[in-house]
């Protein structure tokens, strides 16, 4: 009690300090405070997301549906339960009877439940069958799952040829990377989002290029397991414009929580338009392989493919951590027969510990070679030109 009133004798002679230090920490407190994500998680979420193609809408109604014949059948079973045993009980002068089986009994408890169960495969067996429909789509988009990011390549439809990776921003690693989390799209922005026109029905065919992900995107009703050396396939129609946010949904490795989909959907005129000008972007970034590059020129460039691609396991200082390998001082990365690191970066090692990078063009992985071989204390004075990784291709 003395120790109650003591500290209750301190607040009081901390006067408005004590009420300024509380006002500053609420506020400080709601200045971190998240909001809903349009097309996103909301704060204290509870139900669906809201549908925007009507395979979601559809999903939403059959779930509401099954959770009422449930509701329905709980309320019934352990009503009559409850009843039997409050109104039959032995201190009311109730006496058991005495039988071995009831025909009328045998039926009804088989006729019942199996009426229960046509009622709910019916309207959940329409939205499979709508679900696996993928025919007459006009795009399909093959999505690859790749530890820890999603490749996109437009198959068919406009935009076709178009090919980028999607990765987690940065910035939101780092934030992670700190403990100071922050934004309402926390751990979901990305570089390159997926883009689709509205009102269009799209096709994703997904696969992995190392360990089973799943792409998701919960207000599309979408979810397909993407799996090395299979090709799955699944649609959408999104019936509005804006960003819409899912992420893996098969744990798929230590960097698991840093694998977002977003997805933006755009006006038919906004789309061709996005179209026209990623087209024209990767025409203009579209390299020789033939090029001869100076050192400080690949070096410049392979920083920047070094901090979007490696950056997240081996850091930014190139010591690694755990088991990962450090790129500073590697035997490898110091051997003068750059083949080697060539061959490591196309086809990885220790089982996909260390991925494949064959997505990269020849010209990213000879810079990110570069620059690796003259980071940190690797001052080699090494180049490795596009035409060297060309040559180790397909070896």
């Amino acid at each position: 009690m003395k120790t109650t009133n003591a500290l209750w004798d301190r607040v009081g002679q901390w006067g408005p300090k004590a009420f300024l230090w509380l006002g500053a920490s609420l506020a400080a407190s709601a200045a971190r405070a998240v909001n809903d994500l349009p097309g996103g998680p909301a704060v204290n979420q509870l139900d669906l997301h809201p549908p925007v193609t009507k395979i979601a809408s559809e999903l939403q109604w059959l779930h509401n549906f099954m959770l009422i014949i449930c509701l329905v059948i709980f309320v019934g079973v352990f009503g009559v339960m409850f009843y039997s045993i409050l109104k039959h009980r032995k201190s009311l002068g109730a006496k058991p009877a005495n039988f071995h089986e009831s025909t009328t009994v045998e039926i009804v408890w088989t006729v019942v439940p199996f009426i229960i169960v046509i009622l709910m495969a019916l309207p959940a067996t329409k939205a499979v069958v709508a679900m696996k429909d993928t025919s007459a789509a006009d795009l399909t988009i093959k999505a690859t799952g790749i530890q820890w990011k999603w490749g996109y390549d437009y198959l068919k439809g406009e935009g076709e040829g178009i090919s980028f990776v999607s990765t987690l921003d940065s910035a939101q690693r780092e934030m992670s990377d700190s403990g100071k989390p922050s934004g309402d799209d926390y751990l979901l922005k990305v570089d390159n989002p997926l883009v689709v026109p509205v009102d269009r029905k799209v096709r994703i065919i997904t696969t992995a290029n190392d360990v089973i992900h799943a792409w998701m995107v919960p207000a599309f009703g979408v979810k397909q397991d993407a799996i090395p050396g299979f090709v799955r396939d699944t649609w959408f129609r999104a019936e509005k414009t804006g960003d819409f946010y899912g992420q893996c949904a098969e744990l798929c490795g230590k960097e698991h929580a840093y694998m977002p989909i977003h997805v933006k959907v755009l006006s038919q005129a906004d789309y061709t338009a996005w179209v026209d000008g990623k087209k024209k972007a990767m025409a203009a970034a579209a390299d020789d392989p033939n090029k001869v590059w100076e050192l400080a020129a690949l070096v410049e460039r392979g920083e920047k493919i070094y901090a979007a691609n490696c950056q997240a396991c081996h850091q930014a200082n190139g010591k690694g951590a755990g088991p990962i390998k450090a790129v500073d001082g590697s035997p490898v990365v110091l051997d003068a027969d750059k083949a080697k690191q060539i061959h490591v970066l196309l086809n990885g090692q220790n089982n996909g510990a260390m991925p494949a990078w064959k997505q990269l063009s020849d010209t990213e992985i000879a810079a990110v070679i570069t620059y690796t071989k003259n980071a940190w204390s690797n001052k080699t004075g090494q180049v490795v030109q596009p035409a060297e990784v060309l040559a180790q291709r397909g070896k």
